[in-house]
């Protein structure tokens, strides 16, 4: 169950390939700028808060809540490298 509770907690962040901004005129949710191909691939970078780079350097654990809405999960993927997920000229 996702805690809404949350606050101070990590947020998406603009990057140079972004092409899209999901939410970006429905104030009643945080705009998500992205990367979307013709394939429909989205990705998304996220800055974490210094308490989060700390449980995570410490723990060395990371959780995705996704919202499946009760429909078949899409493939997910998660890295700490840019690389990993997009093909770019300054990958990091």
């Amino acid at each position: 169950m996702l805690n809404n509770q949350i606050l101070n907690n990590m947020k998406p962040i603009k990057f140079k390939e972004c092409n899209v901004t999901f939410a970006k005129d429905q104030p009643e949710y945080n705009q998500l700028p992205a990367f979307k191909d013709e394939k429909g691939e989205v990705i998304t970078c996220w800055n974490l808060t210094f308490r989060e780079r700390l449980r995570v350097l410490f723990k060395g654990n990371i959780w995705l809540c996704l919202l499946s809405f009760n429909q078949p999960l899409t493939p997910s993927f998660m890295s700490t490298k840019k690389s990993d997920v997009l093909i770019s000229d300054d990958a990091s």
